[in-house]
């Protein structure tokens, strides 16, 4: 009832042992809290937040326009839903080196189990877009080293996402993502990998869990789980796939409305009233209420 029952820290020490147990772990995005605990009671491993998502959310686009507290406070009402770790986008930081040590903590602070930190320039945007710019070497292994210094649970993961593939290649990405880990990454995200062995050299490149990014419509064909365990991945996202598919449903339901005057032939692919309450959990709330409020006066 009202949120998870497992501390902050308790979940990213459990994350942290399932990563080390060489385990894949699958994190769909959520693109509230409530898709959260649906993603729980489905029983994936994770929860991932994604930074095109909060910022579709609010009607924005997806360049940097989002703020550290508008993505810490919405990261913290989905992490707060759920027993699983969440991870969340943290672009290039919000800002210089400081701001960089500023975010993680205040992420910490929201309870969540992870961030990454990417090296685009600012403005960012969509790694799955061209013309796309990366920072100097220098500059990106700053932000990792002022995310390292800057937490206090080690067992907050700080993942360091490179865009430098799109860019410069395969060979100048697995240089980078290497110093990236001699500079504190806990893990690797490297965005836009074009085929699996790419994705198997990145691997074999680095003693750090690599994430990959299965997002529709990008620059990378949607490998299956079995195939991105194959190739050695031990985290995989699906950043905007729930808020693609509600969007679309929400889309048909107003043609529908359009065009029937109502919504009684889409009744069968709604979730349930019943199904509702059950996933936010009524009954525990009516309970609740219940034990506060029934009581008696006596008369003495």
């Amino acid at each position: 009832m009202l949120n998870a029952t497992v501390p902050a820290h308790v979940k990213r020490q459990r994350f942290r042992e399932k990563l080390e147990s060489g385990e894949l772990l699958r994190f769909p995005g959520a693109f509230n809290p409530l898709s959260a605990r649906l993603i729980e009671r489905k029983g994936f491993e994770g929860v991932y937040i994604s930074g095109a998502v909060l910022s579709a959310d609010l009607g924005l686009p997806d360049i940097g326009l989002t703020t550290l507290t508008e993505v810490a406070d919405r990261a913290a009402q989905i992490a707060r839903m759920t027993d699983l770790p969440a991870i969340v986008d943290a672009d290039t930081g919000f800002g210089e080196t400081m701001n960089v040590a500023r975010t993680i903590q205040t992420l910490e602070d929201a309870g969540l189990a992870g961030c990454h930190i990417e090296d685009q320039v600012n403005p960012k945007r969509c790694g799955h877009l061209d013309g796309k710019e990366v920072v100097d070497e220098e500059t990106a292994l700053k932000r990792i080293r002022a995310a390292r210094d800057a937490r206090r649970d080690p067992n907050f993961l700080i993942m360091a996402r490179t865009d430098i593939r799109a860019v410069d290649g395969l060979d100048a990405a697995i240089d980078r993502i290497q110093k990236l880990v001699d500079a504190g990454a806990d893990a690797i995200f490297p965005e836009a990998m074009k085929n699996l062995d790419e994705f198997r050299a990145v691997v074999e490149a680095v003693d750090v869990p690599v994430l990959a990014n299965m997002t529709e419509f990008g620059k990378s064909d949607l490998f299956t789980v079995d195939q991105l365990r194959e190739v050695g991945v031990r985290m995989v996202i699906w950043p905007v796939s729930l808020l693609r598919m509600a969007m679309g449903a929400a889309e048909r339901a107003l043609d529908t409305l359009i065009d029937e005057g109502n919504l009684e032939s889409q009744l069968g692919t709604m979730q349930h009233r019943a199904d509702l309450y059950d996933l936010i959990d009524y009954e525990s709330y009516n309970q609740f209420d219940s034990g506060i409020f029934n009581f008696q006066i006596t008369k003495e």
